[in-house]
């Protein structure tokens, strides 16, 4: 363990404030992923915002603390970037910085995630946090849930040794392209995030096989954080990226934040101002769902002729009114692939559906009595030949108004359309 130089000339309840505003420009904040949702049939946090397209219930979400907000690297985006001036900066010692984890851990009762900026160096800064961790699991004996975050290029034998303390493990590869990092965040590269993405994924792949009573490995899973229109590209760009990471890295979650570029960085002259709408990450969100989840295909979700999501469709729908051809699907002999394609079913009605034919024929009273409530799939299906959908099969350009979420969007009646 190397030397640990700290700056405490900030006060204590100043520090935690300042940390608290520093979580607003870590990527990886769960408490703006904006993602964690509900299924798509159950009630959800804030219909606003996670409409139609989930899954399985997330996770809690937990508090996040920060070793120090002083950083050599100068990333436009980021508030503890090395050239913000009048910073009020603070770097923690491992002991201090446990307390705080074990107490925001305790009164959150799910878990404390570790994070920092890169203090002096990548190396130096993992050091620490690897300290911070021995503490809260050896002396603080806190044996609950822990996140860690893995600095850009580290050694990877402290990658290693994070891993023995820590639950998850993430790195944040932010951009969507590899020009991104030369146009918002210089002193990072495809290599210095890929790298260590890699060495996670192997790490979390061995603590899965060999993981015994006497096995020092805690690390079971890894995720990242892309930030949407960090370097203009098209959502079909970031579906494939994200689909190539998940099938690669063997990540638990890719999570999605909005590029804010409003406070001039020095180092980025020619950078415009940009504020990405938070629309974008709720579609991107829905899009990774059908990703991971209803088995759909980047091409699926971001065809060549549509390459970006659309602001006023889910990505369900979207891809239904595209592909209109493909519809209306009997629910009675249609596979469960199929029937997670039908806009308004997801993974937990399909599988009731299938459930519910083993005694007999499934009728639209069927579908209601097990909840569905057929508000957009009696357009997209036929029960036993019976369809209940009027002719808007034949108008697409009428459904896609029907389920438009544009605001003040003029809906016709369904009586009129039938």
């Amino acid at each position: 363990m190397v030397s640990i130089l700290h700056d405490n000339s900030l006060p204590f309840a100043d520090r935690l404030y300042q940390m608290q505003e520093d979580s607003r420009y870590d990527v990886a904040d769960p408490q703006v992923s904006y993602g964690q949702t509900s299924s798509e049939e159950e009630s959800l946090p804030d219909p606003s915002l996670f409409a139609d397209i989930h899954a399985k219930p997330a996770p809690p979400t937990v508090p996040k603390v920060f070793l120090s907000n002083q950083c050599s690297f100068n990333c436009a985006y980021c508030g503890c970037r090395a050239s913000r001036e009048n910073a009020r900066r603070y770097c923690n010692t491992p002991r201090e910085l446990a307390e705080i984890a074990l107490t925001q851990a305790k009164d959150n009762g799910h878990g404390i995630f570790i994070t920092s900026a890169i203090y002096r160096n990548a190396n130096y800064t993992q050091e620490i946090i690897i300290e911070t961790l021995r503490v809260l699991r050896k002396e603080l004996y806190y044996d609950g849930y822990i996140h860690a975050k893995i600095m850009p290029g580290v050694d990877p034998l402290l990658i290693e040794k994070t891993g023995r303390y820590a639950n998850r493990l993430s790195v944040n590869i932010e951009v969507a392209q590899n020009a991104g990092y030369e146009r918002i965040a210089k002193q990072k590269n495809k290599e210095n995030i890929l790298v260590p993405m890699q060495q996670i994924s192997n790490l979390v792949r061995d603590s899965r096989q060999y993981r015994s009573k006497s096995s020092p490995l805690l690390a079971k899973s890894q995720t990242t954080q892309l930030m949407a229109g960090s370097s203009e590209e098209s959502d079909r760009t970031i579906m494939r990226l994200s689909k190539a990471l998940y099938h690669k890295y063997n990540l638990s979650r890719v999570y999605y934040t909005a590029f804010h570029y409003q406070d001039k960085a020095k180092g980025y002259d020619e950078l415009p101002f940009t504020q990405v709408p938070i629309w974008r990450v709720k579609r991107l969100y829905q899009a990774d769902r059908l990703l991971q989840l209803y088995d759909f295909s980047p091409d699926d979700i971001t065809p060549e002729q549509s390459p970006d999501l659309c602001e006023h469709l889910d990505p369900k729908m979207s891809w239904a009114l595209r592909n209109i051809h493909q519809f209306p699907v009997e629910i009675n002999n249609a596979d469960y692939e199929q029937l997670l394609r039908i806009p308004g079913i997801g993974i937990t009605y399909a599988q009731k559906i299938i459930r519910a034919r083993r005694y007999g024929l499934v009728t639209h009273q069927t579908l209601r009595k097990i909840g569905i409530s057929l508000k957009k799939s009696t357009y997209f299906l036929t029960c036993n030949g019976k369809y209940e959908g009027g002719n808007l099969l034949s108008n697409p350009e009428v459904l896609s108004q029907l389920f438009s979420e544009a605001p003040n969007n003029e809906v016709l009646p369904l009586s009129s359309m039938h």
